[in-house]
C-alpha cells in the first residue's frame, strides 16, 4: 500500500480493506508518523498508542492473534471539518483459536495529507 493521499473517508475505507484482507503490515502507513490513537474504553495502560511504531507493535500484535474479520454496517458521517469523519461499524469474525469476535466500533479519525493524525476509537463487545 502506498502512502497516497485521501479524503479522510478514502483513508478509512483503505483501513477497512486491509484490516479485512488481513492486510497487518500495511496498516501503519495509513497513519502520520506521530499518529495518536486513543482507546477510551480500553484497558489502564493500553489507552493510547503513539507514532507508527507503536501502531506497528498493535497490528503486529493482532495479526498474531490471527484475526480474521469482516466489517458490516458501516456508515461514515462527514462533519463540518473537513479533515474528520466518524465511522460506525462492526467487526465479526474469529481468532486462530476460533473464538468469535463481534464488536460495535465508533472511530473519530482527524486525516491530513492523506494520512491518519488521530482516532478515537471507542468499541464494545457487540
Amino acid at each position: 500500500m502506498s502512502e497516497r493521499a485521501g479524503t479522510p473517508h478514502q483513508v478509512f475505507e483503505r483501513y477497512l480493506d486491509a484490516i479485512t484482507t488481513q492486510r497487518w503490515d500495511e496498516l501503519p502507513a495509513l497513519y502520520a508518523q506521530d499518529a495518536v490513537v486513543e482507546h477510551p474504553f480500553g484497558p489502564p495502560g493500553h489507552r493510547f498508542l503513539r507514532g507508527r511504531d507503536e501502531l506497528r507493535t498493535h497490528f503486529t500484535a493482532l495479526r498474531d492473534m490471527g484475526l480474521k474479520m469482516q466489517a458490516s454496517d458501516v456508515l461514515v458521517h462527514h462533519t463540518l471539518d473537513p479533515e474528520v469523519i466518524i465511522a460506525e461499524f462492526t467487526y465479526h469474525g474469529t481468532t486462530k483459536t476460533s473464538q468469535p469476535v463481534r464488536r460495535r466500533n465508533i472511530f473519530v479519525i482527524t486525516v491530513q495529507d492523506g494520512h491518519i493524525v488521530n482516532s478515537r476509537d471507542y468499541q464494545s463487545d457487540a
